[in-house]
């Protein structure tokens, strides 16, 4: 079992569970077959020894996922060791109540394993389906986090606010085997979300899907400003950076093998959005080079990208989406062996390296 943990950074995958044909068989497979596989992808991390699990949710026919919890549930009742996290969880439209008696009730199921990555989402569906306005986009995210956050810490809350009804006294069970559940906000890019994050004291996912990653260091370094403004200590200011990544033993076969998948992937997702927006292999290129931030490559090319990231933030967490776009179970696979046999023992040696040329 290989573990990046002891020199300072956690390695992990996570899921949307989206379901999208695969772009070289034009087969789309079941919601059923989604879900199994989903369940076996954790079980191999686990067996990997790889830090985290994490699932995301959705509310559209074309994810498998719409309750984190329930899966992840599922995931803990056939593992024993890794972390099991929310990716994210959409808090703006979730109760707050519900959200943390279901990852409490996930915590005693998992003997202590459960986390909460709470965000905006990327998508509003959720928004009608639960009977709120996407005005009030932003109020309900900072109300419905002030909830959670004495929920985590009391076991009696009271508490009001506009959006839900107040709470007089009311007991909140079960209570989770951890004396509080570690919870984080996913940032996409606003210095107002890594603010909010850092006052909060709760850590930050970075979800960093492209582009130079000198242009999220702002991010950190308001995140960080804040929390110590706040008052909070610098080893509760958890950074994580999350992001698309496929590896393959060289670079160029990475590439080759991912493109029809990537491509496909942005395919759908711009569809959803209502846009006609295609990526050309150019594109691509673009966005997998050296200098960028998407995890595509040889095992030394992705290493060399998150160690460059953790020059720049100082991360504590590296989470990989490595089953996108209907690419096929064995292909997961092969990311989960490499990941676990050769990332994580380069960034051993090398973040443990750092370290030791830190104290010389």
């Amino acid at each position: 079992m290989s573990t990046t943990k002891q020199n300072g950074i956690e390695v992990g995958i996570y899921t949307f569970g989206d379901i999208g044909p695969d772009p070289l068989t034009g087969k789309t497979i079941s919601m059923k077959q989604r879900m199994d596989e989903i369940i076996r992808a954790a079980k191999l991390a686990e067996d990997a020894g790889l830090d985290i699990f994490g699932v995301g949710e959705h509310h559209r026919l074309d994810y498998a996922v719409s309750s984190p919890a329930v899966v992840l549930s599922a995931i803990a009742g056939a593992t024993k060791r890794i972390k099991l996290t929310s990716a994210t969880s959409v808090l703006s439209t979730l109760d707050p109540v519900r959200l943390y008696e279901d990852f409490a009730t996930l915590d005693l199921i998992s003997d202590g394993r459960a986390e909460i990555l709470a965000g905006r989402g990327a998508f509003i569906e959720s928004f009608p389906l639960f009977g709120y306005s996407t005005d009030d986009y932003n109020e309900l995210f900072s109300e419905h986090m002030d909830l959670l956050l004495k929920l985590n810490e009391n076991e009696i809350v009271t508490w009001n606010g506009k959006f839900r009804s107040p709470l007089n006294d009311a007991e909140i069970s079960p209570r989770p085997v951890q004396k509080q559940l570690p919870i984080w906000i996913g940032v996409g890019g606003t210095p107002e979300s890594a603010a909010r994050a850092g006052r909060l004291g709760v850590g930050m996912a970075l979800a960093i899907l492209g582009g130079d990653p000198m242009r999220f260091k702002s991010l950190v370094d308001i995140y960080r400003r804040a929390g110590l403004q706040a008052g909070h200590s610098p080893d509760k200011l958890n950074v994580g950076v999350t992001g698309h990544t496929y590896l393959a033993k060289t670079t160029e076969e990475a590439k080759d093998e991912f493109y029809p998948y990537y491509a496909n992937y942005w395919n759908y997702v711009n569809r959803q959005r209502g846009m006609g927006t295609r990526m050309s292999r150019e594109d691509f290129e673009q966005l997998a080079s050296p200098e960028t931030a998407l995890f595509v490559g040889s095992p030394e090319q992705v290493v060399e990208k998150i160690l460059h990231q953790h020059e720049l933030y100082g991360h504590t967490r590296f989470l990989a989406q490595i089953d996108i776009g209907g690419i096929p179970f064995q292909k997961l696979e092969k990311n989960i062996e490499l990941l676990a046999t050769e990332v994580i023992p380069m960034l051993n040696k090398a973040i443990g390296q750092n370290k030791e040329e830190t104290f010389i």
